[in-house]
């Protein structure tokens, strides 16, 4: 017996006009796995010409640091999408390993490292903050950053200028 049901698909109503659509990434973490989630969120949301936002604070400012950004680490412990045996992953090298495979992955999938991702974000219209509270925590000041940063604001000014966005802390 068939019968013939229609399902229609749920998809969410950000209302007619989509050049409102705002979002909002907070990037908490300096980790090279965790770099790349909001990047590549990001450069989709600009892609459908949604206003974009990221917020950079505590060690997501190692992404923006120019001594760091360029150097970003994947630590494999206490990470079970590793697939590695909790045991290895502590043991000298692996966190080197590890990066270097990630690494070479990225660069066989064509996607650019982080400094040049932020560069291309930027050049899309991305809106590149820095905590106020993490640059005086860090004793960071602009020239430690890198120039592609729209500012250094604190938390209130960024919500104020988020109003409406959809925010994602990754």
């Amino acid at each position: 017996m068939t019968t013939d049901k229609t399902v229609e698909a749920i998809v969410p109503d950000f209302g007619d006009d989509d050049a409102q659509r705002k979002i909002a990434f907070v990037c908490s973490k300096g980790s090279l796995d965790m770099a790349y989630p909001a990047l590549v969120m990001a450069s989709g949301a600009l892609e459908q010409g949604i206003e974009t936002h990221i917020f950079f604070t505590f060690w997501g400012m190692d992404m923006i640091n120019k001594k760091t950004m360029g150097n970003l680490q994947f630590s494999p412990v206490g990470n079970p999408a590793t697939h590695m045996p909790a045991a290895l992953a502590p043991l000298p090298g692996m966190q080197a390993m590890a990066t270097r495979q990630m690494k070479k992955t990225l660069e066989e999938l064509e996607i650019p490292d982080v400094p040049s991702f932020l560069e291309h974000l930027s050049d899309m219209g991305c809106q590149l903050w820095a905590c106020k509270m993490s640059v005086d925590m860090f004793d960071l000041d602009e020239d430690d950053m890198t120039p592609l940063l729209t500012g250094v604001l604190n938390v209130s000014d960024f919500m104020e200028i988020i109003d409406g966005a959809q925010t994602m802390l990754v």
